[in-house]
């Protein structure tokens, strides 16, 4: 089973906002799909959370390395791929691009044997998982309506983040964070993210600390990003002092990024990104060792209907994750594959049993934000 081709092509014109200071329109390409190819025409899908350019500048130098590579074999291949371009740098759009290339072969595996990802990667803890409606922050009443209308839907976890959340004044951070409770109820998880990866932010250890017992007081499980992505020992002493859970990660990649962090203690909660981190091949390898710390994966995979599956499949596996991270309204999560998302009677979300990530793009919906034909159908290389 060898690698024929791989192709990539960005999603464009709706674009959700990131409530970055550099904020995104509906038409800036900042995810990117992913397909290899095989010579017995199977096609496996992976995502990317960098840009169209970017991405296919990476390809130029990874295709050469993959075609002709048993597509059956994911961490050996994407192995190969880290060592053979630590050259250009460890880390950055190559690793995210071979982030979608590993997806893709996994999905491919599951092809090849009939299996649902998260059994070849240990098993299936889990037959659905726990999804929580992630959302950007706004003035509480706004806020607080979106909420409520998402809990009659029948999401029970929720996370709040960004938007103006530290950035104007602690008296707005509480405004924000007791009408969301208000508007979720006692029973109903909520998280809170900081966003401090943000270009913008200037929170810092202190803030960070008044925060996380103001947020204790509206009993809020996790306090995410809330201070700058480099900022390790700000981080250790956090999680030591706050009187929530911290988290963190989302920004690292390969999973020798997160050892130190790990071994330092500076997070209750990790979240990589499968759609950066290298793949479901780091991600695990990185669950495994949270695991080995006392820290729970909560996967970042958010972004694309590709990136859930990965991320759902991924909690299947391990024994700890039982939520993942669901940005609410994005047609590229919502609207891209053939059987929609839906949310079981107890606000679960049941975890595809089918071959690969379980999961089939629609052309017909996938080409109404890029061209579905270079992504998907048989011909020679692009």
């Amino acid at each position: 089973m060898k690698i024929r081709d791989i192709r990539a092509t960005g999603l464009r014109g709706a674009t959700p906002a990131g409530g970055w200071q550099e904020e995104l329109s509906p038409d800036d390409v900042v995810h990117t799909l992913v397909a290899v190819h095989t010579e017995d025409g199977l096609v496996g899908v992976g995502s990317v959370f960098t840009s169209e350019a970017l991405v296919r500048g990476a390809l130029e130098v990874l295709r050469p390395l993959v075609i002709g590579e048993n597509a059956a074999e994911p961490e050996r291949v994407a192995e190969r791929l880290h060592r053979a371009t630590f050259w250009l740098g460890r880390g950055g759009s190559v690793t995210h691009t071979i982030s979608g290339i590993d997806t893709a072969l996994w999905d491919l595996l599951g092809q090849i044997t009939g299996q649902p990802v998260g059994r070849l990667l240990g098993g299936r803890y889990r037959e659905r998982v726990r999804p929580y409606a992630s959302l950007l922050m706004d003035q509480p009443d706004v806020l607080a309506e979106r909420l409520r209308e998402l809990a009659r839907r029948g999401w029970t976890a929720f996370k709040i983040g960004w938007g103006p959340f530290g950035r104007v004044n602690e008296a707005l951070d509480e405004r924000i964070v007791a009408a969301a409770r208000e508007a979720v109820g006692p029973d109903a998880l909520l998280m809170v993210d900081a966003g401090g990866s943000d270009s913008a932010w200037s929170g810092g250890y202190k803030w960070a600390l008044r925060t996380a017992h103001m947020l204790h007081r509206y009993d809020v499980a996790w306090f995410e990003e809330p201070l700058g992505p480099d900022a390790l020992e700000d981080f250790v002493h956090l999680r030591r002092e706050a009187p929530v859970a911290i988290s963190g990660g989302e920004v690292l990649t390969r999973r020798q990024s997160f050892r130190p962090w790990l071994e330092a203690g500076a997070w209750d909660i990790v979240q990589p990104d499968v759609t950066k981190v290298g793949g479901l091949s780091e991600q695990r390898r990185i669950g495994w060792a949270a695991q080995d710390h006392g820290v729970r994966l909560i996967p970042h995979g958010w972004n694309t209907a590709i990136g859930l599956a990965a991320d759902l499949q991924l909690a299947s596996a391990l024994p700890d994750t039982d939520l993942v991270e669901y940005v609410t309204g994005s047609p590229y999560v919502d609207h891209l594959t053939s059987r929609p998302w839906e949310l079981d009677a107890d606000g679960m979300l049941p975890i595809p049993d089918g071959p690969g990530l379980g999961v089939r793009l629609d052309p017909e919906a996938l080409a109404r934000y890029t061209d579905a034909d270079t992504l998907l159908k048989p011909g020679g290389p692009t």
